[in-house]
């Protein structure tokens, strides 16, 4: 994943591909096929080459400035380990390692849920032997119990007698006070997947929160929960319903709340992944695996994203949060910090709705062709090189024409694959259930994360295969 930089900086855009990506404009060509013509084929219009791909320091946190922070912690979640299978459990030593080199003086390690599979024992077992060898031992340990630690066929008490058992928690919710710092850990109270939290545990919530706004009203106050709140973070969809207003309206008194939530496992480099309204709320990716919006090509878990395994690390200053993210997989941080100064004013808040009004664009250099080899009787694959945007191009919007009728065939969305690591450049989508023999005009629009679309298009022709006759002999 990337550091997305300002259009407007001059970055050498190849510096982020990976060797069989470089292309030069010869390059580019000789990989694609011109169609019925050079007319046709690859078409130069206002884009850009693609995304720089500049990551940040991989240094080691709590530098801010030479100013030592008040409180660190890193928080993970939906780690997933599993009976039958050790893949997830080499993620989490990854993960362990890789954050106590980076942050050798935590002061809270905080897991947000889905811990297991399946909230079988042997996961359990398998989660904590990892963890209590490689945890540092003046971390408090807060831990959240998710749906998926509950899908163990017993009855929900002892589901979470054993998540108690195993975790050594003290209730499935509980609040702490770290160096001043009030920490307020929920948890959902079955295996319901839009998760479920009850009155009673929200009034609980709310008389924690009472108590640390009297303690000091300027002070963050971190809320834990494994569902995030529907209608914040991005992939908040996923998020809980029953007793969601109650839930939202007693944060909302509280500005100075930064809530964190798991479960959907969608990537930290989406801008969207923090939000600000009433207070802020973030999301804390996975240890896993990914899962992205529907309704794209690449499906909701793309080819290749259960490598990828994301995790926070929160510095706390004097007035100010600093949550930074970071690629466990590329052992490097993806973008800037998510910085909240007077996390208690709201008129402080920069991650709100419409903080983003810019379209993203391409630039002139930019070219589009289709790829000969991946034509079919039924289908096409357009290649062409990213759009850039202020902040990040999330989709590619192609309209499909057929050229016989003047019809608009097709609308299709594409992710333009920013959760990969590099950020392909250029980017190939497919185009499928095309009539054969047929002629077809493909325009192609840069859509980023706020639903900006940009105003200029690729725009390419291409003719599918004729049907093959089989011959009887």
């Amino acid at each position: 994943m990337t550091d997305k930089k300002n259009p407007e900086e001059e970055v050498n855009w190849l510096q982020g591909i990976s060797p069989n990506e470089n292309m030069n404009r010869r390059g580019f060509l000789q990989k694609t096929t011109l169609v019925v013509g050079a007319a046709m084929g690859a078409t130069l219009v206002n884009s850009l080459p693609g995304f720089p791909v500049m990551a940040a320091s991989s240094s080691a946190v709590g530098k801010a400035k030479g100013r030592k922070p008040d409180i660190v912690f890193p928080v993970i979640s939906d780690v997933h380990i599993k009976s039958n299978s050790n893949d997830n459990l080499d993620k989490f030593v990854s993960t362990l390692e890789q954050l106590n080199e980076i942050a050798p003086m935590q002061d809270a390690f905080v897991v947000v849920g889905d811990l297991t599979e399946n909230g079988h024992t042997e996961e359990y077992d398998k989660f904590f032997s990892v963890y209590n060898a490689r945890r540092q031992t003046k971390a408090a340990s807060l831990v959240a119990i998710g749906n998926h630690d509950y899908w163990n066929g017993l009855a929900v008490q002892d589901a979470q007698k054993r998540f108690l058992e195993k975790s050594s928690m003290e209730s499935i919710y509980y609040h702490k006070v770290i160096k001043g710092y009030h920490f307020i850990v929920l948890g959902t109270e079955d295996g319901v997947t839009e998760g479920t939290f009850s009155v009673k545990q929200i009034e609980w919530m709310a008389d924690k929160l009472k108590q640390a706004n009297s303690d000091d009203p300027k002070k963050p106050i971190f809320v834990f929960h494994h569902q995030p709140i529907m209608g914040t973070v991005y992939g908040s969809e996923w998020g809980f319903s029953e007793n969601r207003n109650l839930f939202y309206d007693t944060l909302k008194a509280y500005p100075q709340v930064i809530s964190f939530s798991g479960h959907t496992h969608y990537p930290l480099d989406d801008p969207r992944i923090i939000h600000q309204k009433d207070f802020t709320s973030i999301g804390t990716s996975t240890g896993a695996y990914l899962w992205l919006d529907a309704g794209r090509v690449q499906g909701e878990v793309p080819e290749g994203v259960n490598v990828l395994n994301q995790a926070l690390i929160v510095e706390v200053y004097n007035n100010k949060v600093l949550i930074n993210r970071r690629d466990i997989h590329n052992n490097d941080w993806t973008g800037e910090p998510f910085e909240i100064s007077q996390p208690a004013k709201k008129n402080k808040f920069i991650y709100t709705d419409d903080r983003d009004k810019k379209a993203p664009f391409f630039t002139k250099d930019a070219m589009i062709s289709l790829i000969h080899d991946k034509t079919t009787a039924a289908s096409l694959a357009v290649m062409f090189s990213q759009a850039k945007d202020d902040l990040l191009v999330h989709d590619y919007k192609m309209t499909v024409v057929n050229m016989g009728t003047g019809k608009i065939e097709k609308e299709i969305l594409g992710f333009s694959e920013f959760y990969k690591d590099p950020v392909p450049n250029p980017i190939t989508l497919p185009i499928d259930g095309l009539k054969p023999d047929t002629l077809y005009e493909i325009k192609v629009i840069a859509i980023d994360a706020f639903g900006n679309e940009s105003n200029s298009s690729l725009r390419v022709l291409g003719k599918t295969l004729m049907v093959k006759e089989k011959v009887n002999i």
